[in-house]
């Protein structure tokens, strides 16, 4: 089951999706465990690395263990991208991930991310000159188009495979869409059967099932998963038991949920210090209790705690979820 992209063997076809402010080391670090065949790093801007940027350098921090690793850029000038990536190479990830994908309107109002949907000719420009540059596989990430009226999934691709490029990742919404509404996946089973590179299916994988689904409907060889892995990095394990087996792994107890959260907690208060990792578990613990009884008053508490020490309590003495 295992994924060849360029010179990099990924063990299996599995990829945690770049999600900005989620996949920081400790989370990718939870997923590689859990089964991920590669982790995807937050998106860094190339033109911040060019200006050497402190808090990008933390962003590009990469520990061992959790590799195979992509590190994503996201820019529009091919002349910064490309020196960008020529500088950067002898850091420890394996793949280069272009963003042509991030649908948020900053981004997309500096002509970055999907806007480059859009222009057809930049992104050849921007994935030729990566790619002369670089000698580890470059990839990108897209959408389905930038709006409905632009469906261009099948073009971009061809471009890309034409410019060098290695893999490319699909995800089944238009810029316009952001995440509502259903992934389509009819688009990647098009840019699959365009082009030879291996492709990567995204979009409404949240189970096993989902996941068996998109390979069989579109035939990608590999599965980017983002919102899904939110709060529950077992999502890579249960999705290969099922591929492999056939069989459905039970889902953690509600034991192993706790010591997921405590772990991930402990791993980011490590990672970034107690005032901002306490801050950036909120947003963790909230997804990783969703559904779960008396969930909403759990978030309401875990707004107030300023300590591990606090957070500690809370989830151990304090949790019905």
């Amino acid at each position: 089951m295992s994924l060849q992209i360029g010179n990099v063997e990924l063990p299996n076809p599995l990829i945690l999706a770049p999600m900005a402010g989620v996949t920081d080391l400790p989370f990718r670090l939870l997923c590689r465990e859990q089964g991920a065949g590669l982790v995807c790093m937050e998106m860094i801007s190339a033109k911040a690395i060019s200006f050497h940027n402190r808090n990008t350098k933390k962003l590009m921090q990469i520990a061992p263990g959790e590799q195979p690793v992509s590190l994503q850029l996201f820019g529009s000038d091919p002349k910064i991208i490309g020196e960008v990536a020529r500088e950067i190479e002898e850091q420890p990830f394996d793949i280069l991930d272009l963003n042509m994908g991030c649908p948020v309107p900053k981004i997309v109002g500096n002509g970055e991310g999907s806007a480059l949907m859009k222009e057809p000719k930049l992104v050849e420009q921007i994935v030729r000159e990566t790619v002369r540059a670089v000698r580890k596989p470059v990839t990108i990430k897209i959408r389905k188009g930038f709006d409905d009226n632009h469906v261009n999934a099948v073009e971009i691709a061809k471009i890309a495979e034409a410019s060098g490029a290695a893999a490319v990742a699909v995800h089944g919404r238009t810029r316009e869409q952001y995440y509502s509404g259903k992934a389509d996946w009819d688009i990647i089973r098009r840019v699959k059967e365009a082009v030879r590179i291996p492709v990567i299916g995204n979009g409404d994988v949240d189970s096993p099932k989902q996941a068996k689904r998109l390979f069989e409907e579109t035939g990608c060889d590999g599965i980017m998963i983002g919102r899904g892995a939110r709060g529950n990095p077992w999502l890579f394990g249960e999705i290969l038991t099922y591929l492999e087996t056939g069989e459905t792994r039970p889902r953690p107890s509600l034991q192993e949920v706790r010591q997921m959260m405590l772990r991930h907690a402990r791993m980011q208060i490590e990672y970034k210090g107690d005032y901002t990792g306490i801050r950036e578990m909120r947003k963790h613990i909230s997804w990783y209790t969703a559904g779960y009884p008396h969930s909403a008053r759990l978030r309401a508490q875990i707004n107030s705690v300023e300590s591990l020490a606090e957070l500690e309590e809370l989830i151990l003495t304090r949790t019905g979820c």
